[in-house]
C-alpha cells in the first residue's frame, strides 16, 4: 500500500496477497454471489481461497493469514466477527480488512452505512483497487467492539410472520390503531465523567455514534427535549438494562463503558468516499 498526500488516504496496492474468507453463511444463502466474487478477486491479485465450516475454522483461517489481506465475504456480523477478531489481536492499528457484501439486505445494513458498494462485482473492485479508510471503534470494558451505532435500551426486533389471510388482517390493524410506547427506563449516563441522565428522571433512549474521533451522545429523557454532548468515553449504569449494537441485542448488564479509539480500523472503500 501507498500512501497520496494529495488526498491524505492510503491506496490498496497492486500487489496485494488476499486472503479470502468465505463466509459459511454467504455460501449456503448465496453461492452465485460468492462464485462471482471470487473469480474478480482471483482475476485481480493472487488470492487464496477459504471455505471455512463455523466460526472456529473463520477464526483458525484469519489467525494465519500471515501477510495477506483479509477479504471477508459475507454480511455484517462476519464483518463484525473479523473486527473483534483482530482486535483481540490486538492487530487492527496496522491492518487492512475489505468486505463483499452477501446476505439479506438487513444483514448488510452496517455495511452500506459505512459506503461499501452494495454490488458484489463492485465491491470486489474495490477491495482490489479501492483506498483505505480509517474509521474509529467504539470498545466497551469487557472488550466488546461496535462498529456503528449503540442504542440504549435495546428493544427486541419484532420477527415478521409467514403471509396469511390472518397475518394481512393483523396488519391493518396496527396501521389503524397506536402502539404502545416502549417503557421509559431509569438509568444513569456519564460523558467523560459529566453526569447527562439519572435514574431519577425516566429516559426513553440513547444514541452513541462513534464520529471524528468521539462519541456523539443523544440523550433522550421521556419527558424533556433531547440532550447532546461528545465525549471519549461513555458510561451507563441503573437496573437491568439491553443494549443494541450493530443489530445485536446485548445484556442484560447493569453497568457498561464504551471508549472510542479514533482511526482504529481499516476499511477499503471507493476510492471518491475514502
Amino acid at each position: 500500500m501507498h500512501k497520496d498526500a494529495t488526498r491524505g488516504r492510503t491506496e490498496v496496492s497492486d500487489h496485494d496477497q488476499l486472503l479470502v474468507i468465505v463466509d459459511p453463511v454467504a455460501r449456503r444463502s448465496d453461492g452465485e454471489s460468492v462464485r462471482i466474487a471470487k473469480d474478480v478477486l482471483s482475476a485481480g491479485a493472487e488470492a487464496k481461497i477459504c471455505l471455512p465450516d463455523g466460526p472456529e475454522e473463520f477464526s483458525r483461517a484469519l489467525a494465519r493469514r500471515g501477510s495477506r489481506r483479509p477479504v471477508v465475504l459475507g454480511d455484517d456480523r462476519a464483518l463484525l466477527r473479523t473486527v473483534a477478531l483482530l482486535h483481540r489481536e490486538r492487530e487492527l492499528a496496522e491492518g487492512v480488512l475489505s468486505l463483499v457484501p452477501i446476505g439479506a439486505p438487513d444483514a448488510l445494513e452496517v455495511a452500506h452505512a459505512l459506503g461499501v458498494p452494495r454490488s458484489t462485482p463492485a465491491a470486489a473492485r474495490v477491495a482490489l483497487h479501492g483506498a483505505v479508510r480509517r474509521l474509529d471503534l467504539l470498545v466497551d470494558d469487557s472488550d466488546g467492539v461496535v462498529l456503528g451505532d449503540l442504542l440504549v435500551p435495546g428493544t427486541p426486533v419484532p420477527v415478521a410472520p409467514a403471509p396469511s389471510v390472518w397475518g394481512t388482517c393483523r396488519s391493518l390493524v396496527r396501521t389503524l390503531v397506536r402502539p404502545a410506547p416502549a417503557p421509559a427506563a431509569r438509568l444513569r449516563v456519564e460523558a467523560d465523567g459529566v453526569l447527562l441522565a439519572d435514574v431519577d428522571a425516566p429516559l426513553a433512549g440513547l444514541t452513541v455514534r462513534p464520529v471524528g474521533g468521539t462519541a456523539e451522545v443523544t440523550v433522550h429523557p421521556a419527558s424533556a427535549p433531547a440532550r447532546r454532548a461528545t465525549a471519549g468515553t461513555v458510561t451507563v449504569s441503573g437496573p437491568d438494562f439491553r443494549y443494541r449494537a450493530d443489530g445485536r441485542l446485548t445484556g442484560p448488564v447493569r453497568r457498561r463503558t464504551w471508549t472510542v479509539r479514533a482511526g482504529a480500523w481499516g476499511l477499503t472503500l471507493p476510492v471518491e468516499a475514502a
